[in-house]
């Protein structure tokens, strides 16, 4: 088998490699085969942010920005995007100055306000993780300064948290972050960056069919590739599949990647429900989610760091089917339909019923999960996301419990609790919900329900909590929960943050 040439852009110009395997990450093919050793190689699991670069895409007449980590990111899913690593900041002719720098003044510029911002602020010590850090600011500098928006310390803490590797701390980097919109502004010239990727475009072959890659672009075409190759290894953003490749060495003959059927990438906001693309990805499905649920921010921005929301996608977080990911049991909560396809048709079912074991699903061998659709929040409802883990940012939960009850005077009416963590799969507490419908809301109902969600599941003891432990933290969430629908201001983030950690 054999695989289409990659080809992305880089400093304006067009790089096309031949003979890249399907499985080589992005990272191998910028360190190995084109020598690019500025991009550094921490984890190797996209924790550390140490391997961070920033892709172009484009869409809807605009240049979309997103920092990744290029150590769990396959190499031929850059293809046909803009890529730039911290090499090409000072050498990308398309990066130019702006406003009161003409753009003559290029020359007299040697580092972009990223670097230069670091510098000043002495974000940088021993200096391996500052290509990484320099890479997430320079996305947060063309997302947020080129378009006027102020970073906040807020923001630069949301947005670095995938940078856990800080030798200097956080402080002086923070400082950078907001210290760039104060220095000579430049900008990605974008109406040339997308004729250029427009021109890529062109140039793009149509993948044959005995391909090692196959990356269709309709859903027609997605369906019968996965007929036709049943075994091949399906990836979207593989922030998962990644780990198999660079912890487990796992060796995949053929990848089935879903991410350019556009269909699977749209979110559509319906009259009664919300239907998000399985290959959206997690920062778009969050950020639609949290424009009706406002309350879910601090929860959708602990959901890892920002590289791996803007790689991995919510329908491959659902299709993987971990007991510990954490969008599981807020769709569970949410009471989300999963569609699946093949060339045979369509079905829906609960998130619940997909799963019947560790990691299995009654998904037929060539069949996808192809979008997830979300009711929309009725006038009664009452929703709260809780994550418990040892690390407040970028860490794997111990416990995670998504409680949504409807309240009609005063009257549980409707209950749907989903948790993580607890279980070999995501699950839905049934037990503690019957325990609260058609029940006073008060605190002997909530202590009721409490017992029932401690004895409802057996959880294992493991690195990140004891079963006991977990147990207890379940019966705590829900008193939690009714303390905050009674006004309990005491049970802050901040304050709850400290009994997490003892």
């Amino acid at each position: 088998m054999t695989t289409q040439p990659l080809q992305f852009l880089r400093r304006g110009q067009p790089v096309a490699l031949g003979n890249v395997p399907p499985d080589r990450t992005l990272l191998e093919v910028l360190r190995e085969d084109l020598g690019n050793t500025g991009t550094k190689e921490g984890c190797g699991e996209g924790d550390c942010g140490a391997c961070t670069v920033v892709l172009g895409e484009a869409r809807d007449g605009k240049v979309h920005y997103s920092a990744i980590n290029s150590c769990i990111r396959l190499a031929h899913s850059v293809h046909g995007m803009a890529l730039w690593t911290v090499e090409d900041l000072a050498e990308d002719p398309l990066i130019q100055p702006v406003g009161d720098a003409a753009p003559a003044a290029r020359q007299s510029i040697t580092l972009h306000p990223a670097q230069e911002a670091m510098v000043q602020c002495h974000g940088s010590q021993c200096g391996f993780c500052t290509p990484g850090f320099v890479m997430s600011l320079f996305g947060m500098y063309q997302n947020h300064v080129c378009n006027g928006q102020p970073i906040t310390r807020e923001l630069a803490q949301e947005e670095l948290s995938g940078n856990l590797c800080r030798c200097t701390g956080y402080r002086p980097i923070l400082d950078a972050a907001q210290q760039m919109a104060a220095l000579p502004a430049m900008a990605v010239n974008e109406p040339l960056l997308l004729q250029k990727l427009e021109l890529l475009a062109l140039t793009h072959q149509a993948l044959e069919a005995n391909s090692s890659y196959i990356s269709p672009a309709t859903l027609p075409d997605l369906l019968a590739a996965r007929a036709a190759h049943p075994a091949a290894q399906v990836v979207a953003g593989c922030t998962d599949v990644g780990l198999w490749v660079t912890k487990q060495h796992k060796q995949y003959e053929r990848i089935l990647d879903v991410t350019r059927v556009a269909e699977l990438r749209q979110i559509q906001q319906g009259a009664h429900d919300i239907t998000i693309g399985a290959a959206a990805t997690l920062t778009d499905a969050f950020a639609a989610l949290t424009a009706q649920w406002p309350q879910l921010h601090t929860f959708a921005t602990r959901f890892a760091g920002l590289p791996v929301r803007n790689s991995g996608t919510l329908g491959g977080n659902v299709a993987n089917g971990s007991p510990i990911g954490d969008s599981m049991p807020l769709l569970i909560a949410l009471r989300a339909q999963m569609v699946l396809a093949s060339v045979r048709g369509e079905r829906a079912m609960a998130l619940e019923e997909l799963y019947t074991g560790y990691r299995q699903n009654v998904m037929a061998p060539d069949e996808l999960l192809v979008r997830i659709v979300v009711p929309r929040p009725s006038v009664t409802e009452a929703l709260r996301a809780y994550k418990i883990s040892k690390r407040f940012d970028d860490d794997i939960s111990a416990v995670c419990l998504v409680i949504n009850l409807d309240i009609e005077a005063n009257v549980v009416r409707r209950a749907s609790i989903g948790a993580g963590g607890v279980a070999a799969t995501p699950a839905r507490a049934r037990q503690t919900e019957a325990a609260l419908v058609d029940q006073p809301w008060n605190a002997d109902t909530v202590a009721r329900a409490a017992q029932a969600l401690q004895s409802e599941f057996n959880p294992i003891s493991d690195m990140r909590a004891s079963g006991a432990y977990r147990r207890t933290v379940l019966a705590s969430l829900l008193q939690r929960f009714w303390l905050e629908s009674q006004g309990e201001e005491a049970v802050s983030v901040e304050n709850f943050r400290l009994e997490e950690s003892v």
